[in-house]
């Protein structure tokens, strides 16, 4: 008996997917519920698994576009699963360490060689990472071997000085960035302003509590929890910048839904942290944490990622001093990050050095003016550099003396 296996439906937007890759053979044996397939859609990628446990038979190849229901693969749930292919492969991390140096695996794969070939690595002392597999599942052959010990420190077919180059597909999130970013420069009057902010308090709060933080909460104290708090405090203050237009209205919002965006294996991804102003400092660690883990991991639905009223982009990660961040439409402002760098700043008639960031808020100038995109930053940098007024959103004392 054959199951068939379909694409599914990911969202109501969504019509059509890109098989990206096979993460099992033609006519392997499957585990039910074993990933099978790597499906991506113009907003998220998503995995597709075993039914039932069988033999895969495949039916269509990688780079093919997909409409939902599409057959992907049939599953024969009658076969038997057959043992005895595992005897003629060896492990390379099960190599006898009295013979020779323990051979690791890479990473992201459990590399296997024949026979012939875990002797060479062993006898050799091959560096497993310099070596490209070319058999079947990932299995390193003994031609693999000689190749690497006749190119050390090169991986086999690298020329010095080599001109070649080559085409490569745009995937379907990339063209989705690429069409957004174009989308958000050309129908929004977008500018930018900035100013710059002393992170002393802030560091020196890192560095006091994070221990006890981390030992408290089980998670780490990092930045965005701060700059996210802000900017909530900032946004319900200045509504517009968390508003966005919506053909001839404004739609304005109660709340803060905050998009961070995350660098992903595929490209930028903006997952959301829902009603930011309502969560606590470990709350919002813990939910950073969270989506930047199953963004690396290409995990984020598609759910995770619609949505946001406003986004925060951290530059600053990669060594970016100062930028223009583009608005990830259709809302209205973005605030980008950046390095944190110790600079001379007049400071009561004296110079002092200080640990500063530069700060950026990219708007549309349509729905928000300069009084408040300039307001704006100015409350997240006096917010940023008092971050005790992030308690009650302004000064403890005057909050007890309700002024």
């Amino acid at each position: 008996m054959s199951i068939d296996i379909k694409v599914p439906t990911v969202g109501e937007s969504i019509n059509e997917v890109t098989l990206v890759k096979w993460h099992k053979q033609e006519g392997e044996w499957v585990d039910r519920d074993a990933v099978i397939a790597e499906l991506e859609s113009e907003k998220a990628t998503f995995e597709i698994n075993a039914e039932q446990a069988g033999t895969l038979q495949i039916k269509a190849k990688e780079g093919d576009v997909l409409h939902i229901g599409d057959l992907v693969a049939t599953i024969d749930t009658a076969a038997v699963r057959n043992e005895s292919s595992s005897k003629n492969e060896v492990e390379l991390t099960k190599v006898n360490p009295k013979h020779g140096p323990a051979v690791k695996s890479q990473t992201t794969t459990d590399l296997k060689a024949t026979p012939v070939a875990a002797a060479m690595i062993v006898d050799r002392k091959v560096d497993v990472r310099e070596v490209v597999p070319s058999g079947s599942n990932g299995r390193i052959l003994k031609q693999d071997v000689m190749d690497a010990l006749q190119h050390p420190g090169q991986k086999p077919g690298t020329v010095l000085f080599g001109r070649n180059e080559r085409a490569e597909k745009m995937t379907v999130l990339r063209k989705t960035i690429s069409r957004r970013l174009v989308e958000a420069k050309n129908t929004t009057a977008m500018l930018t302003t900035f100013n710059e902010v002393d992170m002393s308090a802030i560091l020196a709060a890192r560095a006091r509590y994070k221990e006890m933080f981390s030992k408290t909460h089980g998670v780490n104290l990092g930045l965005m929890s701060f700059f996210t708090k802000a900017c909530s405090y900032a946004l319900l203050e200045w509504p517009a910048v968390n508003a966005y237009i919506d053909a001839d209205s404004i739609i304005y919002h109660d709340y803060c839904d905050i998009s961070i965006a995350v660098s992903a294996p595929k490209g930028l991804v903006v997952p959301v942290i829902r009603n930011a102003e309502s969560l606590g400092m470990a709350a919002i660690e813990f939910k950073v944490a969270e989506l930047a883990a199953r963004a690396k991991d290409n995990k984020l639905t598609v759910e995770e990622m619609t949505g946001g009223t406003f986004t925060i982009t951290n530059g600053g990660i990669f060594g970016s001093m100062m930028s223009t961040p583009i608005i990830n439409i259709p809302q209205s402002a973005i605030l980008g990050m950046h390095k944190i760098q110790d600079r001379p700043v007049a400071l009561n008639g004296q110079v002092v050095i200080r640990p500063m960031m530069y700060l950026a808020l990219s708007y549309d100038h349509r729905i928000v003016d300069g009084r408040e995109s300039v307001g704006f930053l100015v409350r997240v940098k006096e917010l940023l550099e008092n971050p005790g007024l992030m308690l009650f959103g302004k000064d403890p004392l005057k909050s007890l003396l309700e002024l």
